[in-house]
């Protein structure tokens, strides 16, 4: 038989199952990362995992195995797993072996990586962004290492031994997903205690502290936090050892539900199934080869749950094993902690329902199972039911003021809640009475978490039982949490509710909610409410209230529109330190092909996942919402120049309900023209080769510079009821309309009329209809030529354009020179980066600035006058500066404000300054 050692680092159980292995090719020690040299049985591996370890560096292992890892986790967190994809050059943090060919998933705020078929023993240890905790002062805040194991960066060095902790070979090495941290597994408790606590590195001036967080105490997982589609879990593969002993690998065999029922299928589909020759002359190999030796491998269900779901593993036994060693040898397989009386072996190939049913006895009960042509003997481990009337449960203590963190309760099958709650109490030490705690089951499946109160009158001890009869190995991942039956995350739980019809009334609004909400659910507070967007928050009193809410209204359709509903977080901000200033970052996916997806996850797992926000779910008012109590913040937008003017429209919005009413933005251009980024220095475009954490450190040091604002008005000569669109319906997804029928605009970048808006007109009609084609700035900017180039043969709608429109600056009436477009510029940079206003010259206007309080007025001749102008070659014909410009059309003509166009009636234009306000962040030059 192989060796196998039991403890690792200090003593503590790792629970790998070693066997000693010879290897046939250059491998690496998962511990060291070093090779494995030798002859023949040069080292270990656990046959759980595939764990490959020298023999020297077998008592320094800290890492678990699999089979053992969940039941460590002390708060588990699920993992917000990506869909399906192909994932190249990282290994799976399960089976070990690299995810290549098969697909794989990975979470999206940490770097667990695992491939699809081995979902099923994903560990529930994802970062957890809100430990905050009542009872704990920010002084006494400690946050430890979100540790992840492999595939970390190229070239990473242990921080204690200086050497690499990296293999591209295998899976080796920790690193901290917060602070960066690297090093070896094996030198973890050789760190110094001041640098096993998480200080978020070179992040932490903008890093949102998890402490700081609290979310309300429910069911609802992370995902719904922070607004991803959950990825749904997959029974249909499992895993098993190969007789080859190599990767984890899906089953071919086949179960349906029940014990007796299933067996006889597994029976009907081996007969019916197809045999390669090739794997015929690979069994019959194997099989020869097993009659020379006294081992076996054996598979193993856990339970019935497991044998409808095709899960087992094998176990490597002697055929003369007694009954006993068999079952200690399964019950380890599976890392049972419970005493062996209390489960049972079945033989799952026996020929009839009473043999099946008849536990597995001795003498020699391996060499007695039923064994089938080209498969291995495969036994039930089964959990006994009437004889087993008590037993030991785990209670953990949830943000409780104990000495421990988990305590064993002995029950039995009339132990009630209420007496176990008993129980735990006075193990923890408590002087408190039941009634103000309660006892909630959570369980852990295939990286998912699940919780259910207990009621008073439910029995644990059953309650463990009915789990262990589905799985053995469930029933060891399920445990107990005793906590306060009052939710220390307060009183106010929040739903962000979005998709309604805009601008309708409280009351209807309200009537909306409660058609859809039971009295049980109903909300106690509606508001603030977001007219123009048609969102708002109702906040609840209790979280079962606000659960049972989301619940519902998350599958409800208003007017063929389905509900937009978020649960929200809380910041305290009493809990954040003074030095940091959080960073709350928009990234619209949408923009940049892409890279919008690539750097959403890469924020989430550089930051607090619960500060960063996708702007394609409820767009930026529900990060607002969340950091309206924070007195000073930084915004990144992560997007074009629509996007953040769509940001800075929001602001306004809230900024009255917020102690921070104007924090400054910072950008990441993802847009096609990103002229308010290139004034700033954030570049003209994101690459996608960029570094991301680069990226955040360029948001620290930035300098803060005001951005001026400017108010538009229109306002048409005729009785329209709105600004017509190219398809003659009203465009003013941004404005506002007052009571004389006048639309009022803000401006940030500038404003074009005639020409310049003609051409901005043709692009957006191009995009709107057929929007999945500008996905690159490159074909964007291309689609511009060609309309530039239709539009120099085709009919010129803003010829002679200085004759229908009159043009005041300041009070001074303008005269203008034979034009085809207007634009008024608040920055100085236009048309992707070209700068109409020209090069500083000595002339009777002052050096434009965009803080300067003035405007600046340029006109162009002609579409090869507007080619010339982006390419650099010529400026346009200066015409004015000034703050406050009147405009009088005398027929319609196109217009267009930062981008967003449309045709205009005749009418009344003003431009004035605005009493909004806006601050950005400004890179600073690099050397």
């Amino acid at each position: 038989m192989a060796s196998e050692l039991e403890s690792g680092a200090e003593g503590r159980p790792h629970g790998h199952s070693f066997v000693k292995k010879t290897f046939t090719r250059p491998t690496n020690c998962h511990q060291c990362a070093e090779y494995i040299w030798g002859l023949v049985s040069q080292g270990f591996m656990c046959e759980v995992c595939n764990f490959l370890v020298h023999e020297k560096c077998i008592k320094t292992i800290a890492t678990p195995c699999v089979g053992l890892a969940a039941s460590l986790v002390e708060n588990p967190v699920a993992h917000c797993l990506s869909e399906e994809k192909s994932i190249k050059g990282k290994f799976c943090n399960v089976c070990r072996k690299k995810i290549h060919e098969a697909p794989g998933l990975h979470c999206e705020v940490c770097d667990y990586f695992i491939h699809d078929y081995c979902q099923e023993f994903a560990v529930p240890n994802c970062v957890d962004g809100s430990t905050y905790d009542p009872y704990t002062q920010l002084s006494e805040v400690t946050t430890l290492h979100n540790n992840r194991e492999g595939n970390l960066p190229a070239n990473s060095k242990c921080c204690k031994c200086k050497k690499a902790c990296w293999s591209p070979d295998c899976l080796t090495g920790m690193r901290c997903c917060w602070c960066g941290m690297t090093f070896h597994s094996s030198c973890l408790n050789l760190l110094s205690k001041d640098v096993m606590n998480c200080t978020f590195g070179k992040l932490e001036p903008i890093f949102l502290p998890p402490h700081a967080v609290s979310i309300p105490r429910t069911q609802i997982s992370q995902l719904n936090f922070i607004g991803l589609q959950s990825k749904e879990s997959v029974g249909a593969h499992v895993l098993y050892r190969s007789a080859e002993r190599k990767a984890l690998a899906v089953s071919d065999d086949w179960s349906s539900t029940g014990g007796a029922e299933a067996s006889r299928e597994l029976e009907e589909t081996m007969q019916s199934g197809a045999r390669s020759r090739e794997r015929e002359k690979k069994e019959k190999q194997l099989k020869e080869k097993e009659k020379e030796l006294e081992d076996e491998m054996i598979k193993v269900y856990d339970g019935y749950n497991s044998l409808r779901k095709r899960l087992f593993r094998t176990i490597t036994v002697n055929k003369y094993f007694t009954k006993e060693q068999l079952l200690a040898s399964a019950m380890k397989a599976f890392i049972v902690s419970q005493d062996s009386s209390n489960f049972y072996l079945l033989d799952v190939y026996a020929d009839c329902d009473s043999q099946r049913e008849e536990e597995i006895q001795d003498p020699y009960p391996v060499q007695r199972l039923v064994r089938k042509e080209n498969r291995r003997p495969a036994i039930l481990l089964g959990l006994r039911d009437c004889e087993n009337d008590s037993g030991i449960i785990k209670v953990w203590a949830r943000k409780l003021q104990v000495g421990k963190h988990t305590v064993p309760i002995t029950v039995n099958s009339t132990i009630t809640t209420k007496q176990a709650i008993e129980s735990a109490l006075e193990e923890f030490g408590l002087e408190e009475t039941s009634e103000k705690f309660e006892l909630v089951k959570v369980s852990l499946d295939s990286g998912r978490v699940s919780e259910i109160v207990l009621s008073s009158e439910d029995i644990p001890w059953e309650v463990l039982k009915r789990r262990g009869f589905e799985s053995v190995r469930l029933m060891e991942l399920t445990r107990f949490y005793l906590q306060l039956k009052e939710d220390p995350h307060g009183s106010e739980v929040a739903l962000f509710v979005g998709n309604l019809p805009p601008n309708l009334s409280h009351k209807n609004y309200e009537t909306i909610l409660l058609d859809f909400i039971d009295h049980e659910s109903k909300f106690s507070s509606l508001g603030p409410i977001y007219y123009e967007y048609g969102s708002m928050v109702i906040t609840f009193d209790n979280s079962n209230s606000a659960v049972n809410a989301y619940e519902t209204l998350k599958n409800k359709v208003y007017e063929d529109k389905k509900l937009l509903v978020i649960m929200l977080p809380t910041l305290v901000p009493s809990m954040i330190p003074v030095k940091t200033v959080p960073l709350l970052v928009f990234v619209n996916v949408k923009s940049g092909g892409c890279q919008g997806l690539q750097l959403i996850s890469s924020f989430r797992k550089l930051l607090n996942p619960y500060q960063v926000f996708d702007l394609s779910n409820g767009g930026p008012l529900p990060g607002l919402y969340v950091f309206r109590k924070i007195v000073k913040y930084r915004i990144l937008v992560c997007g074009g120049d629509g996007t953040i003017g769509w940001v800075l429209q929001c602001l306004d919005n809230v900024g009255q309900d917020s102690q921070c009413s104007n924090p400054p933005c910072s950008i990441v251009p993802l847009g096609t023209g990103n002229d308010l980024a290139r004034v700033l220095r954030w570049g003209p475009g994101y690459g996608g080769d960029e570094d991301p954490l680069s990226l955040l450190r360029d948001v620290i040091e930035a300098e803060e510079i005001r951005l001026d604002r400017w108010t538009v008005v229109f306002r048409p000569l005729s009785e329209e009821t709105g600004t017509p669109g190219a398809d003659g319906k009203p465009l003013i997804s941004s404005a506002q309309t007052n009571e004389d029928n006048a639309q009022i605009f803000v401006m940030n970048n500038y404003f074009g009329l005639g020409l310049d808006a003609d051409l901005c007109l043709e692009f957006h009609n191009a995009r709107e209809e057929k929007p999945e084609k500008f996905n690159s700035r490159l074909h964007n900017k291309g689609v511009y030529v060609k309309v530039s180039l239709r539009k120099m043969v085709g009919r010129k709608m803003c010829k002679d354009l200085h004759k229908v429109v009159k043009l005041e600056v300041d009070g001074n009436n303008i005269e203008l020179p034979p034009i085809e477009g207007i634009i008024i510029l608040n920055i100085m940079s236009w048309g992707s980066g070209a700068n109409p206003w020209g090069p500083e010259k000595d002339d009777k206007f002052s050096k434009p600035n965009h803080w300067d309080g003035m405007l600046e007025v340029v006109g162009v001749t002609g579409i090869v006058h507007l080619g010339q102008i982006q390419s650099g070659l010529r400026s346009a014909f200066r015409i004015a500066q000034g703050s406050h410009i009147k405009i009088h059309m005398n027929r319609e003509v196109p217009v267009q404000v930062d981008g967003e166009p449309w045709i205009q009636p005749a009418g009344h234009i003003v431009v004035l300054k605005s009493a909004l306000k806006a601050s950005m962040l400004k890179k600073i030059k690099t050397k």
